[in-house]
């Protein structure tokens, strides 16, 4: 079983890949995306958004991070592919799956999956690209608004040459409504032979075994879940799941982590963007909640959650 933590754009940045990994139970990250357009992009984009890169690319707590890219241009996306595996990235992740407008209106995440064919060039040039040793991996969902292409997506990706695949079991047009339908990652399981990796809808570990026997897949990706039971990993692997006190301290934690330099200003709106996921598992969370709620100063919030 290898537990990966998803690449939640805006959520899982480099202070949260932090928190959450010196929890233990995560085997990698996967960083959010770069945006690939028309250019190589210089290493200073890279090291801003993976700052781990400084570290062997790994978190503190010796987690290894795989840089995911998205574009739609082949060439420049094997270029940069081959830019983040020079600076230190764990191999190479390619985006199939975002469901944002504003990527899908530009050709972008996935917008891609009504096009198997742009799939499997940027792949292909990708992993023509990559050292051989390296792994190529992607991420996809089931589809744009319908399922019926989720196997064919799948194969192309495989017959361009990447290791695995992670499937997120829903289409674009499901956003992240449940249910994720495992069902069909266990389709795209039968039908190629790439290592395929279960995501969706994972939020504890009865969800885990439950997803386990239905896709047939015991390696996952989690997202929401990780941040809504912080050692959620670990509590997939055995381990009781983290007690509120506990949780405060991580959150306390979390703000030395986002308060150096210029984040600080950013730390309030973070923090209030946890809250929505931690109140799912923890009651006791809303009276703290509202109490910080309207509190817009850093320093003042984290009095808050020390007293």
């Amino acid at each position: 079983m290898r537990i990966i933590l998803a690449p939640m754009e805006g959520v899982a940045d480099a202070s949260m890949r932090r928190l959450l990994t010196s929890q233990g139970g995560f085997d990698l990250c996967i960083s959010e995306f770069i945006r690939i357009v028309d250019q190589k992009l210089p290493s200073r984009v890279f090291y801003r958004s993976c700052p781990e890169l400084y570290n062997d690319c790994k978190t503190e707590f010796g987690t290894p991070v795989r840089i995911q890219l998205l574009g739609q241009e082949p060439n420049w996306m094997a270029e940069n592919a081959e830019r983040a595996i020079r600076l230190g990235s764990h191999g190479i992740d390619l985006n199939f799956g975002c469901p944002s407008r504003t990527v899908n209106k530009n050709k972008g995440g996935a917008a891609l999956l009504k096009e198997p064919e742009s799939i499997y060039q940027i792949v292909k040039k990708v992993r023509e690209t990559v050292p051989s040793y390296q792994t190529v991996s992607a991420k996809m969902r089931l589809g744009w608004d319908c399922k019926s292409q989720c196997v064919e997506i799948a194969q192309a990706i495989e017959a361009a040459g990447a290791n695995e695949l992670t499937v997120h079991a829903r289409t674009k047009e499901e956003g992240y409504k449940p249910p994720a339908h495992w069902e069909y990652i266990k389709l795209i399981k039968d039908a190629t032979s790439l290592n395929i990796i279960a995501n969706g809808e994972v939020w504890n570990k009865d969800d885990y075994m439950r997803c386990q026997n239905i896709s047939g897949c015991d390696d996952i990706m989690i997202g929401r879940g990780a941040v809504t039971i912080p050692n959620l990993a670990l509590h997939i692997k055995g381990a009781p799941i983290m007690p509120w006190a506990e949780v405060k301290q991580l959150m306390i934690n979390y703000g030395g982590f986002e308060t150096l330099g210029d984040k600080e200003k950013y730390f309030p709106q973070r923090l209030k963007q946890w809250f929505k996921y931690i109140s799912k598992q923890y009651p006791e969370s809303e009276e703290l909640f509202r109490e910080i709620r309207s509190i817009k100063d850093t320093k003042q919030i984290i009095q808050a959650l020390k007293k």
